[in-house]
């Protein structure tokens, strides 16, 4: 009862930049190159079938041409809810944080 005001806990693999843009960076499991995602609401974030918010993204490394795919899910008032990679793995912002 006594939570009703407290701050959400950010999501440890995305950071918001701005009120529109949205940064992410995975590391590609076959030679651990590392690739940034830069997306903002309004040109790269769609809406699923259940009216949430989603970002979905091949990637490939520039160095060995690795192949993956990263999802990142987001509720109706883009708050990260849940991030999932197939053949990448995410990197925590506090590693790559500026």
């Amino acid at each position: 009862m006594f939570n009703l005001f407290r701050k959400k806990a950010a999501n440890p693999y995305v950071k918001q930049d701005d009120q529109q843009t949205f940064r992410v960076r995975v590391r590609t499991r076959p030679h651990g190159d590392v690739v940034e995602f830069r997306f903002t609401k309004s040109a790269h974030i769609g809406i699923d079938d259940d009216g949430n918010h989603i970002f979905r993204k091949p990637v490939v490394s520039s160095e060995h041409f690795d192949k993956g795919e990263l999802t990142v899910h987001f509720d109706r008032n883009y708050t990260v809810t849940g991030t999932d990679g197939e053949n990448v793995d995410f990197i925590p912002v506090r590693e790559w944080e500026d």
